[in-house]
């Protein structure tokens, strides 16, 4: 029957009794093991032991040369061996004979290995040439030595050093006349020079690189052993070898173990000769076969004292130990006989000796007296038959002389010991019966080593990191512990729980550390085994514990749970320091608790105490947690309030999460210490403390700072909030039950706040500093050559833009952990970015527009001009008619405003990105209250007024025209605005917007000026209009034609909008100022060019085309008038396209210069309004504008109608610009020069001529159709949005129903491009009749119609307001419609 090793054993009820009844087992193994066992007994026993292994020891052995008288040799040996190395001094500098590097130390680890026995060849084994080998190894490992060796290696230097060591060693002690030794001095040398080969040999380059040198010791060793062929040879005429056995010197310094004996009980050599003479006569051989006689004997009796079945728990464990033991000793019986012969003679031998001789035959007993070395040799070989291994696995090295004779092979273990249930002891009679084995033997093996282990531990360090550099045990003191086991039968198990137990009892008293126990655990638990010998017993009864005996069971788990209960103390006590600076390491203590104690079979290990042990060192860490926080609030937190700041609260935080980290470092593999976590602990125990803490400290400091009205620097506040919210995530994922102690964005939202606070303060500031810095000159790389768009914006808008992005990530770097506090500073933000850029595009327009509206050299040249000189060159320029117009001078830096507020739009659009706009909205709207609910403060309105265009305005120049301007006041005569000069035209078209922002009602007046160059300028007209939020409260745009105080009526388009705190109505505005200056800084341009194309594109150029010059041809027909002639001719494609020609050289010069700085976007919006430009010239050209009244303009006929068509189609190919070679269009897009504008103008050609009452029922039917289209659209939809436009009283024509200029859909470029195609496409989806009723314009006879019409649509626009309002007060929850304004 046998068990696994590898599963829990299940004893018999003896075990189960010990495990239950644990205090009695414990007491009584204890009284077992702790039986007081005198020094001085341990001592005696002890020496006896080392003493009779010196006896039995194989016996040293000497050739001894008997020579006859005629026949004696002398000769010299030293002056042989110098002559032998001639050969090597001869060429003492050749490489090829000296030993390669590296050599000396191989040869230092094989001279090692022939003085510890492990040499291979036999002839290496003998003592002499050991001793001959030790002696030169000590003078070959002193340093200056081996320095000189490892520097010359040279041959003869070896050589001769090694045979000076062996003469002196092999002629100690011979007689003067013995001359013997000086033969096997040769000996010696032949065999070191053959060593020198050996390591040679070792290695394939040495041998190969020298060869010669391989060469020369092979010469030299054969002379040296021919030398001893000699000696042989003249042994056979002259002499004779004979080997002699040396006698016993019974001297001490001869007997190793009696020496180890007195290491370790502290004993000197005097003591131990003293000890050995007095008792050698009882102390024999012979009183060592008489003890192994008589526990033969107690043996097969099955007689106590010696262990029985009821010892083991198994009764096949104790067969098993009973049949090994009884081939043991009688083995240990016989290997006593061999080694003394003689006592087989005067032994009489019981019948299990007699069995044994008989096994093993009576000439191998008796026959070696006849045959000394025989007999030493079988005496060896039953010694390491029964000898057990060496007593630690670190120490497991051969001996010296004695090695041969003790344990080299364990042999089957076993004991004569009491189990510790037995509690008396042998009888007195019994006790004289063994002389080398003590009364209790088990006892007294305890206390032996238990001495041995303080005498080694004295000389040893048993606290290194390493458990494998620990020894012990010395491999002396293991060889003597060896012995005693031998000679006294103590298992190999008992042997493992022995030890354990000593090492325990060093370990509770503080003699050896955890190191020291895990080495010795690591020796109990995997002994290292040599695979040349059969081990398979000591291993099978280390691991199989069903073979132990019930003592050993009990005394092993009695030594677990005392070493459970000691570790887990000093485990407390390690844990418990983890918090400190440099605490001690737990890993050890858990390793031993856990590979070594819990993993024993035999611990009974019990959940609920490992829990209690856990609890209690949560319990501890938690306090020693709380202990190292109240160090770190002593340290950072002044006792006096009052000088508490923000970065006490920082420091500690910080102080505090660095002792995290290093916690989490330290413990990064295993973050738990039996169940404990040392950092879960902590902050279990610091974070609730500390956040309390915290919230104290920093309302006392805003406290304190309020009452001293001192303000904390805003930085303060943001580094305290990076390090709370640090913390905070810590305490959430550590207590994710437990809410922190206050909310850290409500205590600190005010920096935020006062942050956005100082910014809009400094923006303008920032802004004015950026454009003072700025020479708005293109950022070139390298040369005068632009290409990149990248460079051609100024640092000035990069600069304000560096400024904001660093404002928002200033916030955003905060991380702030609360969207609707995140959603408002970034809507609080976007409002000082939107007052940054107004105030910028305010600088950069201002300096724009006093660029471009310097005078030219002619206009100051006409400055300094008399009033007659001014009137001449007035009549001069009309006479001669000047038709080239040179081109305006544009600065580059006018262009570079332009790109720096086409650069900005991009810029804020990928702001209004990156911040998440829509996202900010939508978290603000679901914190808010509903719509109904929400009390509605819009104080602040936004009306946005569109100065369209005038018509028939009072000529002021003798020219018989204007040069008009509007200007926008209030009823204080406040400016609010001001247009551009429309040079030389009484129906002038500005369509120039501008925002008022009013909390009120608001009266405007705004007065058209006629620009003089010279003097005052003068009043055309004056005309009001009132701005009340409550007329608007549809958000819908209206238009105003208002008519002027003297003549002519100026149109104005209105909306409003409230102004409101929200995200997206701040980008858009700010989107509008910048399109709204990109807008006027692109029209400025474009007016400087404008003049030209009225020129080009006039009445006036038409009837230049069409008349003809004064012939003779022309007078004849003047007379011959009353004759048929034949229609006159129109001009041809070429003169049309002739006649445009200056206008779109026009256009390339100064494209040409503004392509030299402008960027590829704002060069084609340039060009763009030009074609706009173009479209309004044309369109004015045909048609007259749109009103009520009719018009003093007269229709172009056919032939000019066509030329004007056909100038169209050719500045649509100008404008598009498609190179003839690839087919791609360099210039302006489809999508923008086929505008709704175009199609206009293209749909003239249709109705143009045809007659009244076409155009009027075509106007009717259109009319019809939009009416039915937008009944339609407000059926379907519910939303304001479908609705017709709400006009006013005053009002003539509506818009689309629509918010085109709402700021809202304007908030980024996304938008913007958006409402732009869809406004395109509903131009072009839903045609208009305007164009019919400005054809009517120029038929009297329809004066009445365009009345009729007017009204009709004045009534559709009221339904439409009326039905409109009703709806949204239904929206609203039915109340006041008037009182309050929606939001959208």
């Amino acid at each position: 029957m046998s068990t696994s090793s590898n599963h829990r054993k299940t004893y018999s009820r003896r075990v189960e009794s010990l495990r239950s009844n644990t205090d009695q087992a414990r007491d009584d193994s204890r009284s077992a093991r702790r039986r007081n066992i005198p020094t001085e007994d341990a001592y005696i026993y002890a020496l006896r032991v080392a003493y009779l292994a010196y006896l039995l020891q194989p016996r040293q052995k000497r050739k001894q040369h008997t020579s006859t008288p005629s026949q004696q040799i002398n000769r010299n040996a030293t002056s042989s061996i110098q002559d032998l190395l001639k050969d090597f001094s001869l060429i003492r500098d050749s490489k090829s004979t000296k030993f390669p590097h590296g050599f000396m130390d191989e040869l230092e680890k094989r001279l090692t290995g022939v003085m510890m026995g492990k040499e291979r060849k036999q002839e290496y084994q003998d003592a002499s040439v050991k001793r001959s080998f030790a002696a030169y190894l000590n003078v070959f490992i002193e340093p200056s030595f081996k320095k000189r060796m490892e520097k010359d290696r040279r041959v003869e230097d070896l050589v001769l050093i090694f045979y000076s060591n062996a003469t002196k060693v092999l002629q100690a002690g011979k007689r003067p006349e013995d001359e013997s030794w000086k033969y096997m001095v040769d000996r010696h040398v032949a065999l070191f020079v053959r060593l020198l080969s050996l390591v040679m040999k070792e290695s394939d380059a040495w041998s190969r690189d020298r060869p010669e040198l391989t060469s020369r010791l092979a010469t030299l060793e054969s002379k040296l052993l021919a030398h001893d062929e000699d000696l042989a040879a003249e042994g056979t005429t002259n002499g004779t070898f004979t080997e002699i056995v040396l006698p016993l010197t019974y001297d001490v310094k001869d007997m190793p173990l009696v020496q180890v004996v007195g290491r370790v009980f502290f004993k000197r050599t005097a003591q131990l000769q003293t000890d050995i003479d007095v008792n050698k006569s009882l102390w024999t051989a012979d009183a060592a076969l008489e003890d192994v006689k008589n526990y033969q004997k107690l043996l097969s009796l099955n007689s106590k004292p010696l262990l029985n079945s009821d010892d083991f728990d198994l009764e096949e464990a104790y067969e098993i130990w009973k049949k090994a033991e009884i081939a043991t000793v009688s083995q240990i019986f016989l290997a006593i006989l061999q080694s003394n012969p003689q006592l087989a003679k005067n032994t009489k031998l019981g019948h299990a000796s007699s069995a044994s001789i008989a096994s093993i035959g009576i000439n191998t007993v008796l026959g070696h007296q006849h045959s000394p070395s025989v007999a030493s040799m079988s005496l060896a070989s039953t010694i390491r038959s029964v000898r057990s291994d060496s007593f630690t696995g670190t120490n497991r090295v051969p001996l010296d002389d004695y090695s041969a004779y003790l344990a080299d092979q364990p042999a089957d273990m076993t004991t004569i010991s009491p189990v510790s249930s037995r509690t008396g002891s042998l009888s007195e009679a019994d006790e004289h019966t063994f002389v080398f084995l003590p009364s209790d033997p088990r006892a007294y093996y305890r206390a032996i080593l238990a001495q041995a282990l303080i005498a080694d531990t004295n000389n040893t360090d048993t606290t290194a990191d390493d458990p494998a550099a620990i020894t012990l045990i010395s491999k002396e003191t293991s060889g003597l512990l060896s012995e005693l086991c031998l000679r006294w039968r103590i298992p190999y198990f008992s042997r493992i729980v022995l030890f354990l137990d000593v090492c325990r009892d060093r370990f509770l008293e503080g003699a050896i550390g955890v190191e020291g126990l895990v080495a010795a655990f690591d020796y109990a638990k995997e002994p290292i085994l040599d695979p040349k010998k059969d081990n398979t017993l000591p291993h099978t009864d280390l691991f199989d514990r069903s073979r132990w005996t019930v003592a050993d069971i009990a005394l092993n788990q009695q030594i677990l749970r005392s070493l459970n209960d000691a570790l887990l103390r000093e485990l407390y006590s390690i844990a418990t320091r983890c918090y400190e600076t440099k605490p001690p390491s737990v890993g050890m203590v858990i390793y031993v608790l856990e590979s070594l104690i819990f993993s024993d079979d035999c611990f009974p290990r019990d959940a609920s105490d490992i829990q209690e042990f856990t609890n209690s060192l949560q319990h501890g860490l938690r306090e020693k947690a709380a202990v190292a926080y109240q160090d770190y609030v002593r340290k950072h937190v002044p006792s006096d309030p009052q000088d508490w700041h923000f970065y006490v609260v920082i420091d500690l935080g910080r102080d505090l999460m660095n002792l995290s980290q290093r916690i989490q470092k330290r413990y990064r593999k295993n973050p738990e210490i039996l169940g404990a976590n040392p950092l879960v602990e902590l902050l279990h125990s610091v974070l609730p403390s500390y956040a309390s803490d915290a919230r104290d400290i920093v309302k006392q400091v805003i406290h304190i700072a309020k009452i001293r009205e001192e303000e904390i620097p805003v930085d303060d506040g943001f580094t305290l909030y990076k390090e709370l919210v640090e913390i905070r995530n810590l305490h959430s994922d550590t207590l994710p039950k437990t809410a922190f102690a206050f909310d850290i964005e409500d205590l600190l939202a005010g920096f935020v706040w006062r942050w956005i606070e100082l910014t809009e303060q400094n923006i303008k500031t920032w802004v004015e500093g950026a454009v003072k810095q700025d020479d708005f000159k293109v950022r070139a790389r390298s040369g005068d050559v632009i290409t990149e768009d990248d460079q051609r914006h100024s640092v000035s808008v990069l600069d304000i833009f560096t400024s904001f992005n660093e404002t928002i990530n200033k916030i955003v770097h905060l991380d702030w952990d609360n969207d609707l506090h995140y959603a408002k500073f970034m809507t609080a933000l976007a409002r000082v970015v939107g007052l940054g850029l107004a105030h910028y595009c305010e600088l950069v327009e201002q300096r724009f527009t006093k660029e471009m509206d310097r005078l030219t050299p002619e206009q100051e040249v006409a400055a300094n001009q008399t009033r007659q000189e001014r009137w001449m060159q007035i009549a001069k320029d009309a006479w001669n008619s000047k038709d080239k117009i040179e081109p305006f001078q544009f600065f580059p830096e006018s262009f570079v405003k332009l790109n720096n507020i086409e650069f900005a739009m991009r810029q804020l659009d990928k702001i209004e990105h990156e911040v998440n706009v829509d996202g900010c909205v939508e978290v603000i709207e679901r914190n808010n209250p509903p719509p109904i609910l929400r009390q509605r403060k819009t104080t602040n309105y936004v009306f946005t007024i569109k100065i369209v265009e005038a018509e028939d305005l009072k000529a002021c120049d003798i020219n018989g025209l204007s040069d008009p301007y509007v200007v926008l006041g209030d009823e204080y005569q406040k400016r609010l605005a001001k247009t551009r000069i429309i040079h030389a035209n009484l129906n002038p078209r500005w369509d120039e917007t501008v925002d008022i922002l009013t909390q009120g009602p608001l009266n405007i007046v705004a007065t058209v000026w006629d620009w003089d160059q010279l003097g005052e300028h003068d009043c055309v007209g004056r005309t009001s209009i009132k701005l009340d939020p409550s007329h608007f409260s549809d958000f819908l745009p209206r238009e105003y034609w208002l008519d002027l105080d003297t003549q002519g009526r100026l149109l104005l388009r209105v909306s409003m909008e409230g102004e409101r705190d929200d995200i997206q109505f701040y980008f858009g505005k700010a989107f509008r100022n910048l399109k709204r200056t990109e807008r006027e800084m692109t029209r400025t341009i474009t007016d400087k060019l404008s003049a030209y194309i009225n020129h080009c594109l006039s009445r006036r150029a038409l009837k230049s085309l069409l008349s003809k010059p004064i012939t003779m041809s022309t007078v004849s027909n003047y007379f011959n008038r009353n004759k048929l002639q034949a229609p006159i001719a129109g001009p041809s494609g070429a003169e049309i396209a002739e006649a445009l020609k200056p206008l779109l050289a026009y256009f390339d010069d100064n494209f040409a210069i503004m392509n030299q700085t402008l960027t590829r976007e704002a060069m084609l919006m340039v060009m763009a309004r030009l074609w706009k430009e173009v479209l309004v010239t044309i369109e004015s050209l045909v048609v007259p504008p749109l009103s009520d009244k009719p018009s003093q303009q007269k229709p172009l006929n056919q032939q000019e109608l066509d030329i004007v068509f056909r100038w169209l189609d050719l500045l649509y190919d100008f404008f598009h610009a498609v190179d003839e070679e690839t087919g791609a269009a360099n210039g302006v897009p489809v999508d923008v020069l086929r505008s709704p504008k175009y199609f206009d103008i293209k749909t003239l050609n249709f109705f143009y001529n045809e007659p009244t009452d076409s155009l009027i029922r075509e106007s009717e039917r259109m009319a019809s159709a939009t009416a039915s289209r937008q009944q339609i659209s407000r059926n379907r939809l519910s939303a304001p949005a479908g609705l017709a436009s709400l006009h006013s009283a005053t009002s003539l024509m509506s818009t689309a129903g629509r918010r085109t200029k709402s700021i809202m859909l304007s908030r980024n470029l996304g938008t913007m491009k958006k409402v732009k195609e869809e406004k395109r496409k509903e131009a072009q989806a839903e045609p208009s009749d305007d164009m019919i009723l400005r054809i009517l314009r120029m038929r009297p006879e329809a004066q009445r119609y365009l009345k009729d019409r007017s009204r009709q649509k004045e009534r559709l626009a009221a339904a439409a307001a009326a039905e409109l309002i009703v709806k949204q007060s239904l929206l609203a929850g039915g109340g006041r419609m008037a009182a309050n304004i929606p939001r959208r």
